[in-house]
């Protein structure tokens, strides 16, 4: 049993880095498109590696006030926000011109980590969320989960692009899947807890529950914004 709930947090893991990589991988890809060759690989790499450790601090930070009441809640009221962000936000016609192209690998380094520490916020609640086994963060997991982002930042950037364009339905299996840890949060949560325990073995029903009734609101008010426009 707890092989199985740990090989399950590890797919939640893994999905959620999936899908939550692709912005960081553009702007490593914008921050060194200036830069050719051996200095390209060098401010890719190194941008990538800085980046993660500064993931590592935020997920260290993040888990120890995640203990204190009803940050939970607002952890996954937070989630709730990005997965809402994630399935509505239009990519920008001028983005590519906010991130900066480094004329030197240790200037595109630099960039990367500033850029990524800006954007990683939501990823590192996220995947603290989904590393979650019993109420307690897994640090194996997080592990698993900070390691596999550097393949994916590094080498995923056209794949993702490639792989959201063309099914559209990952972006919202992935907002449900950040619903879902959100409902997990309020479970866990200290202070709900007490309220929630009742419920606690429909847990993953009520998880299903709102991330297929978010799923729904969020499509057919996307669908709802594009006839309109």
């Amino acid at each position: 049993m707890l092989d199985a709930v740990f090989w399950l947090a590890l797919v939640k893991v893994l999905a959620v880095n999936l899908i939550l990589s692709g912005d960081n991988a553009v702007v490593i890809a914008m921050a060194a498109r200036s830069l050719q060759g051996s200095q390209r690989r060098q401010a890719i790499i190194w941008g990538a590696a800085g980046a993660v450790a500064l993931r590592l601090v935020f997920a260290a930070i993040i888990s120890f006030l995640l203990e204190i009441p009803f940050l939970q809640v607002a952890g996954g009221l937070l989630l709730i926000w990005i997965a809402w962000k994630l399935v509505h936000d239009e990519p920008e016609e001028e983005g590519e011109e906010k991130i900066e192209a480094g004329q030197s690998a240790w200037q595109a380094i630099r960039i990367i980590i500033v850029a990524d520490a800006v954007m990683s916020l939501d990823n590192v609640i996220a995947l603290v969320g989904a590393a979650r086994i019993g109420g307690e963060v897994s640090w194996l997991l997080m592990g698993i989960g900070l390691a596999t982002t550097i393949p994916l930042v590094v080498f995923g950037a056209a794949l993702l692009t490639s792989l959201l364009d063309r099914f559209p339905i990952l972006i919202y299996a992935g907002a449900a899947l950040l619903i879902y840890i959100a409902v997990e949060m309020f479970f866990a949560d200290d202070v709900l807890h007490h309220y929630l325990e009742p419920l606690m073995s429909i847990e993953w029903m009520i998880g299903l529950g709102a991330a297929l009734i978010f799923t729904a609101i969020a499509w057919l008010w996307k669908r709802r914004s594009e006839s309109t426009a």
